[in-house]
């Protein structure tokens, strides 16, 4: 969901940043109250795992798409909604300046669009009522339930809702070759797919985070049921780890080659024998400006592995090390990010 500079004029770009800097800035604040020290492992590794998750495209049978995780649902249950909301802006800003993946003018509306619902909207109106509930009775195997629904419903709705906002976002940049009308109806279904997809995916994380170390979910000690852990803090952070470097360094070579779930509304896939959809040309779409001109100058400068990929370069080798590489640079951003607020957090209270 990774939206291009072209999609977005300038104004409603600004918009977004505005909006992403102003919850952002929230977090911060939060962050600086709270004493996260104990959640630095947890921070730097989920932050990984959720780079890395983004790197695997997965199939949407029948279509002729492929989506892949936004992450923001495994973050806040995790993390709580306020650092994993930035730990969220650490993976697309990353992405963004040192892989050009994302416009860089765009990057407040991708961090709006796949970090704040599934941070914000996730842990509030969904993940903190439903693991909170009486569904499915008492007792480990009930609040288990609990987790894998949320997880789904979280991933699903959390996913309509940055669809929507893409779509919202076009229109009010007054792309006319992107009717508000047609291209809701392509968004919306394929995010739905992508979303139980990504529903599934969270769940299963959870649930292993669930078995062996409860108390790393939120809420779920507030509940109320006798929970016991299987692995230490260690081995758990530790088995989330090599997943992270497995998945970005390895399984990310086996990621589908269908276009995801924007690209494939945009521009369809006929060279797979599907619809063209929008029909939009790839080299020449949407609208272009001063102000993207310029991002996408600096993101040349900047993306040292562009597009996952050594330059000038089709070795797989350059997909391998952009997993490994782009994994580690978030997990000590965000510990950086944390230790940051730490310190000031101290120095206010000083």
């Amino acid at each position: 969901m990774h939206m291009a500079d072209a999609l977005l004029a300038p104004a409603v770009a600004g918009a977004m940043y505005v909006a992403s800097g102003a919850a952002a800035g929230v977090s911060i604040k939060k962050l600086k109250e709270d004493d996260n020290t104990q959640k630095l492992p947890t921070m730097a590794v989920t932050a990984a795992v959720v780079f890395a998750g983004q790197m695997i495209n997965y199939t949407i049978p029948g279509t002729g798409s492929s989506g892949h995780m936004c992450g923001g649902m495994l973050l806040t249950a995790l993390l709580g909604p306020f650092a994993g909301f930035l730990s969220m802006i650490v993976v697309l800003a990353i992405q963004c300046l040192f892989f050009a993946d994302g416009g860089l003018m765009a990057l407040g509306a991708n961090i709006w669009n796949m970090a704040f619902y599934g941070c914000f909207v996730g842990y509030y109106l969904i993940w903190k009522p439903i693991i909170h509930s009486k569904w499915f009775g008492e007792g480990k195997s009930a609040l288990r339930s609990r987790i894998i629904v949320a997880s789904i419903l979280g991933c699903v709705i959390t996913l309509q809702l940055g669809a929507f906002s893409v779509v919202l976002e076009t229109s009010l940049s007054g792309i006319t070759e992107l009717p508000f009308g047609a291209f809701l109806a392509l968004m919306q279904p394929i995010h739905l797919a992508i979303g139980l997809v990504e529903g599934l995916i969270t769940a299963a994380v959870l649930c292993f985070v669930f078995e062996s170390r409860p108390e790393m979910l939120m809420d779920v000690d507030e509940v109320g049921v006798p929970l016991e852990a299987k692995r230490s803090l260690n081995s758990t952070v530790a088995i989330l780890a090599i997943v992270a470097l497995v998945v970005g360094g390895g399984l990310s070579l086996f990621a589908s080659g269908n276009p995801d779930g924007l690209e494939w509304a945009l521009f369809g896939n006929a060279d797979g024998g599907y619809s063209t959809n929008m029909g939009l040309d790839e080299e020449n779409f949407g609208v272009e400006s001063s102000v993207a001109e310029k991002a996408e100058s600096v993101q040349e400068k900047t993306s040292f592995l562009p597009d996952y990929a050594f330059p000038d370069s089709e070795s797989a080798v350059g997909t391998s090390v952009s997993g490994i590489v782009g994994a580690a640079m978030v997990a000590a951003l965000a510990v950086l990010i944390s230790i940051a607020g730490k310190f000031f957090r101290k120095k206010n209270n000083a």
